[in-house]
């Protein structure tokens, strides 16, 4: 079952206004309980430094933290799961990791979004909207884009890439399960409303029929 609410902030230490650790805690009193550490150019000592350290400034929160990486990394780090890149196996990381913990996967096509239930809790589909934060990476799916993904889903899909309040609602009145964020609230003057904002506009999750 997904965090509630579903809505997953990715970190990027690099576009955030201050330490990473303030900002993640500031977007959990926004009402965050789901953040993935993505930092992957560290040395892995060091992403499990950084990893403490958000433990802590989520711990309060009673929020839950991922990593994106390898199942080995997040079981080390004690991560309550994994987020794998586009390819990635989650049954390998199933095996390493348990019942328990969450796995997610990148997907850039509808037609490889037929994930195992079983071993695979969502998958992202992205880039929704271009994006300043991965400038070039597309093209867009768009929301029609998002349409197709989970039309063609066995798991819930999270729509990544250009979110915003702004289009929290079309998300998911086009089927998304959850909503993904990572420059929008990193680069935020004011993480906690920004988050707060973007819950409002996302509201309550229907499916299309």
């Amino acid at each position: 079952m997904l965090p509630a609410p579903p809505l997953l902030l990715i970190t990027d230490r690099t576009q955030a206004r201050g330490d990473l650790a303030d900002v993640v805690a500031a977007a959990c009193a926004g009402g965050c309980r789901w953040i993935s550490l993505r930092e992957k150019d560290l040395p892995a000592i060091e992403q499990l430094a950084l990893f403490a350290r958000l433990r802590t400034a989520t711990a309060p929160f009673g929020a839950r933290l991922t990593l994106h990486g390898t199942p080995e990394l997040a079981q080390a780090a004690g991560a309550d799961g994994v987020h794998l890149p586009d390819g990635g196996d989650p049954v390998q990381a199933r095996a390493i990791l348990g019942p328990a913990t969450l796995v997610g996967l990148s997907v850039h096509r509808p037609d490889a979004a037929a994930m195992d239930p079983a071993v695979t809790d969502y998958i992202t589909a992205s880039p929704i909207f271009l994006t300043t934060s991965k400038p070039g990476y597309g093209p867009a799916l768009g929301l029609g884009g998002l349409r197709a993904f989970v039309a063609a889903a066995r798991v819930p899909v999270i729509a990544l890439g250009g979110i915003t309040a702004r289009v929290a609602a079309g998300c998911r009145d086009a089927g998304a399960a959850g909503l993904a964020v990572m420059g929008t609230v990193m680069r935020a003057a004011d993480p906690q409303a920004e988050i707060a904002g973007l819950l409002a506009a996302f509201g309550p999750v229907t499916r299309p029929a």
